[in-house]
């Protein structure tokens, strides 16, 4: 009760307080990539519950002769990689967090499909709501392994409480304004996670 109350009153007054910053990032957006100025994803959430997942548009929708989506990386525009390097694409997730989706704090939205990837033992990431920010994030973030990331997911699940939330809260700060661990090399993020044998191949956001 306590981390709810903590998330939805810290959301909505960060919210107010961006505002404006908000309103520049949502202009800039529009003027050069256009509509939508939102990117939505299904992401499963508490329990493996699905939800729509907000973050800032970061890249164009750009396709080969075949009518696919090019790689992240060459669809990321320099706005883009802006917003990624300072993690301002995340702020729409303070909606997730007020909407009851999300905390601050907890394991990092994955993709819907790497359900069926995970180990039971990776599967208790879920046994919590995942968060804007977590244990693995603070640790390293996308310069980890996809299974050094897990074993902080777990043991965040298996220790999580107030104040370490607020210690990783504060160690959030430090680890934008450093701007390290944004991306893997060769990768806009990570790779793409497929289960335990060799990962390859870029992940969409």
């Amino acid at each position: 009760m306590l981390k709810r109350i903590f998330d939805l009153c810290f959301s909505l007054l960060a919210v107010l307080f961006l505002l404006p910053v908000l309103l520049v990032i949502a202009c800039a957006i529009r003027f050069s990539l256009g509509n939508p100025i939102l990117f939505r994803q299904e992401r499963p959430g508490l329990s493996g519950r699905r939800f729509s997942l907000l973050k800032f548009r970061t890249m164009r929708d750009t396709r080969d002769a075949c009518g696919k989506p090019l790689p992240d990386s060459e669809r990321l525009t320099k706005l883009g990689r802006f917003l990624r390097s300072t993690s301002l694409d995340e702020l729409p997730e303070l909606i997730n967090v007020v909407c009851g989706q999300m905390s601050l704090v907890g394991p990092r939205p994955l993709l819907p499909q790497y359900l069926e990837r995970y180990t039971r033992e990776q599967m208790r990431r879920h046994d919590v709501k995942p968060g804007i920010t977590g244990w693995a994030q603070v640790n390293g973030r996308n310069a980890l392994t996809w299974e050094e990331k897990f074993e902080l997911d777990l043991w965040y699940v298996d220790h999580q409480s107030f104040w370490l939330d607020l210690r990783i809260l504060a160690r959030t700060v430090l680890q934008v304004l450093q701007r390290k661990g944004i991306s893997q090399a060769g990768h806009a993020t990570m790779p793409e996670f497929v289960g335990m044998s060799t990962q390859s191949g870029p992940e969409s956001h």
